[in-house]
């Protein structure tokens, strides 16, 4: 019994010739859809012209996209240039023998001394007080029925009496004239200062004394009823004056 082959998935050849088109057609047709794609990625940015309007398609304007490249490109590599450090020109060496010479700086004169101690006494005057902080108890003029010719300054017995001025001591001691134990001093201007009643005397005839110095202590010797300095301004050896306006005259205020 003869058994027929039955033949499967066999194409006929009508059916054949029919698909190789069919495929080709596709084949063909998947070229032209990536040759597009190519066309768009490179191009990226035609204009698409607008469905239904009669105006002409916009020109391309993705053409010039590699110029601005290289635009962009220039552009960076000029910032990179310009950026560059340049380098410093060279400059000559100083031989070690002009640098040796060259002298050690020192300590220049603008540095900053040490301030002086500024000196705060002050200079004595030419004329002075003979006994500062004294009381008076007696001012030039009659007195008793004559002439009391100078000034009487009170103060405790021993306290110190200073030169009125800078002079030459020309009497120390007492002469048995009522003023005890006194002083003169020359001036050398004409005028002499005379110091009575002292306890005791620190100077002798013929020293120079400046004007403040101790020149004795205050006392009671001679004519006097208690402890007191009787100072006296003379125009001339006993030529006596008012102290009060002379020695007010020289900047000290006795008190007259």
């Amino acid at each position: 019994m003869q058994e027929d082959s039955p033949v499967q998935n066999e194409t006929t050849p009508d059916t054949a010739s029919t698909e190789r088109p069919q495929r080709a057609r596709r084949r063909n047709r998947l070229i032209v859809l990536g040759a597009a794609a190519l066309v768009a990625l490179g191009l990226g940015g035609v204009a698409v012209a607008t469905t239904g309007s009669d105006r002409p398609a916009p020109a391309a304007v993705s053409l010039d996209s590699q110029s601005r490249a290289d635009a962009a490109s220039r552009a960076d590599r000029s910032a990179r240039e310009s950026s560059t450090p340049v380098a410093p020109s060279a400059s000559p060496t100083a031989s070690p023998s002009a640098a040796s010479a060259s002298p050690t700086p020192t300590k220049t004169a603008t540095a900053k001394a040490k301030p002086k101690p500024k000196n705060t006494t002050k200079p004595t005057p030419a004329w002075v007080d003979p006994m500062p902080g004294a009381a008076v108890t007696s001012c030039y003029g009659p007195r008793w029925g004559t002439l009391h010719a100078g000034i009487d300054l009170a103060l405790p017995s021993g306290a110190p009496i200073h030169a009125a001025a800078a002079g030459t001591v020309t009497q120390a001691g007492d002469v048995s004239d009522g003023y005890g134990n006194s002083v003169f001093i020359d001036h050398g201007n004409g005028y002499l200062t005379h110091y009575a009643h002292q306890s005791r005397i620190a100077v002798t005839v013929g020293q120079k004394v400046k004007a403040g110095q101790v020149i004795g202590y205050e006392g009671a010797t001679g004519d006097a009823t208690g402890p007191h300095l009787h100072f006296e301004v003379h125009q001339g050896m006993w030529n006596q004056i008012d102290p009060a306006p002379f020695m007010r005259a020289r900047g000290v205020d006795l008190g007259c």
